[in-house]
C-alpha cells in the first residue's frame, strides 16, 4: 500500500497587497508570494496574517487568516469593502485644495472611533493659501472633538513634516486615506522612499500594473512599522454601521447619552432629547448635528 502523499510544508506571512482574488504575500524572511485564498473565498485583505503553503514557484494557496485585533470597513447600499486589517491609526489626509469633502472626514474619523482604531488628522499643503481659512477652522473643530490633527506641506517643507510625522507613525500599523489630489502618495513617498519602486515590483509579480493604483498596499517603514495606502476616492460610506455606532460614534454626544426621556430616542424630533438641547445650547454644533441626522436617517427608512 502506498503512502497518503504529504502536504506542502505551511509558512506564515502577511498580507501586503490584494488585487482581487489575488493578494501579495510577504514570509518571515521577506519573500513574495503571489497567493489565492484556498475555497474561492475573498475574504482577505491588507494587513492579515496568514497561513499558506507553496503551490508553485512563487505562488501560493492561502489556508487560513489569523484572528484579527481590527479591521476598517466602508460601505455603502450595495458593497461592503473592507480596507485594512491589523492597523492600530488611521491616517486621514486632507488639503484646502482641491476642495475638501468635511463629511468625507467626519465620516473616516467615525468608521475609526467605532472600529475602535485611534485617528490623525493632518491638513497637507499649508502652503496654500487659498481655502486655507476653511481648512484651518475643520482642523480646529476636529481638535476640539478630541482627535488628534497636525498641520504641515510635505512638498514644501519636507524636513519639518518628516520631523513631526516620524514619531506619529514610528512602530506602528497606520492606515492613510483621503481623498484624490490631497497629497498622500507625496506623505508616502517622503516617509518610504522606495515606495514607487515597491509598488512596479508588486505589479510586475502579479500581472496587473493597470490594477495598481486602485488597491491597498503595505510598505515597510525605515525605522520600523507600516503605512498602508489606499487609493484616493471620493465617497465614504458608513451603511455597515448600525444606529447606536453611529450615536456613539460623535465624541460631543457621548456627555448626553442616557439623559433622554425615552430609552429608544433617535435624537431627531422625540420630546425632552438631551443631544436636541445640548444642540439648542450650543454644545453641539448645528452642521455636525445635521452630518448625524443624515446618518440617523438613512437607518430610518
Amino acid at each position: 500500500m502506498r503512502a497518503a502523499r504529504g502536504r506542502a510544508a505551511s509558512f506564515s506571512a502577511h498580507v501586503i497587497a490584494t488585487y482581487g482574488r489575488t493578494s501579495m504575500l510577504e514570509d518571515e524572511h521577506g519573500g513574495l508570494w503571489s497567493a489565492v485564498r484556498r475555497g474561492r473565498r475573498s475574504d482577505v485583505v491588507v494587513g492579515d496574517r496568514v497561513t499558506a503553503t507553496q503551490s508553485a514557484e512563487g505562488q501560493a494557496a492561502i489556508e487560513a487568516i489569523e484572528p484579527r485585533s481590527s479591521l476598517l470597513y466602508r460601505a455603502d447600499a450595495f458593497r461592503t469593502k473592507e480596507l485594512a486589517a491589523n492597523v492600530d491609526q488611521v491616517i486621514v489626509v486632507f488639503a484646502s485644495r482641491p476642495s475638501f469633502n468635511i463629511w468625507f472626514i467626519w465620516k473616516a474619523l467615525l468608521a475609526a472611533r467605532t472600529a475602535g482604531i485611534e485617528a490623525l488628522l493632518i491638513r497637507n499643503k499649508t502652503d496654500l493659501a487659498e481655502g486655507a481659512e476653511a481648512a484651518q477652522a475643520a482642523l480646529e473643530e476636529i481638535r476640539a472633538l478630541g482627535w488628534r490633527t497636525l498641520a504641515i506641506s510635505v512638498r514644501s517643507d519636507a524636513a519639518q513634516a518628516i520631523a513631526e510625522l516620524t514619531p506619529l507613525t514610528q512602530d506602528r500599523h497606520s492606515l492613510l486615506v483621503g481623498q484624490s489630489g490631497m497629497g498622500k502618495s507625496t506623505l508616502l513617498n517622503l516617509l518610504v522612499p522606495e515606495a514607487q519602486a515597491r509598488t512596479r515590483e508588486f505589479s510586475e509579480r502579479l500581472d496587473q500594473g493597470k490594477q495598481t493604483t486602485t488597491a491597498a498596499r503595505w510598505f515597510d517603514l525605515p525605522g520600523g512599522g507600516a503605512l498602508i495606502d489606499t487609493p484616493g476616492f471620493q465617497e465614504f460610506g458608513l451603511a455597515h454601521l448600525t444606529a447606536a455606532d453611529v450615536v456613539t460614534g460623535f465624541p460631543e454626544f457621548v456627555p448626553h447619552l442616557g439623559r433622554c426621556r425615552f430609552l429608544d430616542c433617535r435624537h431627531l424630533v422625540e420630546p425632552d432629547c438631551a443631544i436636541r438641547h445640548a444642540l439648542e445650547s450650543g454644545q453641539i454644533s448645528a452642521g455636525r448635528y445635521d452630518f448625524y441626522r443624515s446618518l440617523a436617517e438613512a437607518r430610518t427608512r
